[in-house]
């Protein structure tokens, strides 16, 4: 049975600079777990050796294992391994585990560069074979509770930059 390809894309409308918002998402100690409800760690960081210090490196020879447990009740285990980074822009990776494919995350200023608009775009195929088999008819719902999952980020996020920022507090 061939997995169906899912497109799944996702703004995120953040009030602080992109700057400001990179330093979350790019951490490379991968801090998602502390501000994503419902995100952990699966296993500890993998690290190669990077070509120099530079955090863009770094995270290139980081891949991050996390757990995300959907609405439905099931927990998905994905691994990031970030392929192209452009600070404070943009970041490409690789996905494997349960969901297997591409997604790129990528940061756009709004309101004179004030505030981000974070847009994300997954292109995965579910590797679990019971999620290949419900997708048929289960594909609404599996999609929904990936956007569910994506507006508790969100919410997560803009907590953490309001804790963190001095800009988020104008």
């Amino acid at each position: 049975m061939t997995s169906r390809l899912f497109d799944l894309s996702s703004t995120w409308h953040l009030p602080a600079p992109p700057e400001e918002v990179w330093t979350i998402i790019a951490d490379i100690d991968m801090s998602w777990p502390q501000w994503w409800p419902h995100c952990s760690f699966a296993a500890p960081l993998t690290r190669t050796k990077a070509k120099s210090s530079s955090q863009e490196d770094i995270l290139k020879a980081t891949t991050a294992y996390l757990n995300f447990k959907a609405s439905l009740g099931y927990t998905l285990t994905i691994s990031i391994h970030p392929t192209e980074v452009v600070a404070p822009r943009e970041i490409d990776f690789d996905a494997g585990g349960h969901l297997q494919g591409i997604g790129r995350v990528t940061l756009i200023p709004e309101k004179e560069g004030e505030a981000t608009r974070m847009d994300i775009e997954w292109r995965v195929r579910p590797t679990q074979h019971w999620m290949n088999f419900l997708t048929p008819i289960a594909a609404p719902a599996f999609t929904a509770a990936h956007a569910l999952m994506m507006r508790q980020g969100e919410k997560g996020l803009i907590e953490a930059l309001a804790k963190q920022t001095p800009t988020s507090a104008k």
